[in-house]
């Protein structure tokens, strides 16, 4: 199992430093003169020529990347050219929204994953009708869900609200910088329930793909166990065909459902950059989308770092679990 851990962490740091790597290659070829663009197109030739010695611009491109690397570990990413903060900076403003976006819609998705799983392997009732929405809702582009619930549920109902994070004037501004986590903590159920009105509707809408696929997988790993032989001898011992399922059935199955929720988690991340701009959500889709048409390109790979790092995280940690859950998958090596 050790071996197994510090392979899986090795692989990691690669991969991390690979993709570093690669954010240091774009930059060094792109057009954009760095130093122009933080001093403007009339900055005097001293003045281009200083900044560029401040900035290491003139050292061997090892040592450059040396120091692109260390300080991406240390969280310098630079400073954006738009917004003249540090991108660190302005990640740790817009993170919170979108992690907790991505928070509830992983929730979501996960239940509605299991839920479907189990309805319609143990033919419950409703679940074919559940089963019929879920996959139609996955069949279409999730912009295009986003606006039609908008038109449905805000429009025609008035049940949610249009855009934005919270509609309240005096939110508490700490200490997660989550809503509904800082408001549970501050005594403000007004924040709370705010603040889950305006989640619910954009939360459901990327948690749809997600939960369709790793409840797909999951049903299809569950009728494969289903009539092994431990779960016969749970059933002679005369327990319900649900616990039978949820007891020992699902620790056997979920492996492939681990695989593919890791692999879904990821994904959703570019999904919410999506749905961000359908719902005015002010994440990190609001930052990286009025950075790109300015060429920013240091905020560019700040998020491209920072989602490349959160899904390399994700995938370790899901391969972790499942050699938690089937010991065999660290004998063997995965």
């Amino acid at each position: 199992m050790k071996t197994f851990v510090a392979t899986r962490l090795a692989a990691m740091v690669a991969i991390l430093i690979a993709l570093t790597a690669v954010m240091f290659v774009l930059q060094n070829i792109s057009p954009l003169d760095p130093v122009k663009a933080q001093l403007g197109a009339q900055a005097s030739a001293s003045a281009v020529a200083e900044r560029r010695e401040a900035l290491g611009l003139n050292d061997p491109i090892p040592v450059q990347f040396w120091n692109y690397l260390t300080g991406a570990v240390t969280g310098d990413l630079g400073t954006s050219y738009r917004t003249r903060h540090g991108v660190a900076s302005d990640l740790a403003d817009f993170l919170p929204a979108t992690l907790e976006l991505a928070l509830f819609g992983i929730g979501i998705a996960l239940i509605l994953a299991v839920v479907l799983a189990f309805g319609t392997t143990l033919n419950w009732r409703g679940a074919g009708v559940l089963r019929a929405v879920l996959f139609t809702g996955a069949s279409a582009p999730m912009f295009l869900l986003g606006i039609v619930g908008l038109i449905v549920f805000y429009q025609k109902l008035g049940w949610v609200p249009a855009n934005g994070r919270i509609g309240i004037a005096d939110p508490p501004d700490g200490p997660t910088g989550l809503l509904t986590v800082d408001g549970l903590l501050s005594g403000r159920l007004d924040v709370v329930a705010d603040a889950l009105r305006h989640l619910i509707l954009p939360a459901v809408v990327i948690a749809i793909g997600p939960a369709v696929a790793i409840g797909r997988v999951l049903r299809s790993s569950l009728l494969g166990d289903i009539d092994s032989d431990y779960a016969r001898t749970a059933r002679a011992k005369g327990l319900s065909e649900t616990r039978v399922m949820a007891g020992h059935v699902l620790r056997n199955s979920v492996g492939a459902a681990l695989s593919m929720t890791g692999l879904q988690v990821g994904l959703m991340f570019s999904g919410v950059l999506v749905i961000e701009q359908v719902f005015g959500w002010p994440g990190i889709g609001q930052y990286i989308a009025q950075s790109i048409p300015v060429a920013d390109f240091p905020a560019i790979a700040g998020v491209t770092l920072m989602l490349g790092a959160l899904y390399v995280f994700i995938n370790t940690a899901v391969d972790l679990l499942q050699a938690a859950a089937d010991p065999r998958i660290a004998v063997t090596g995965g």
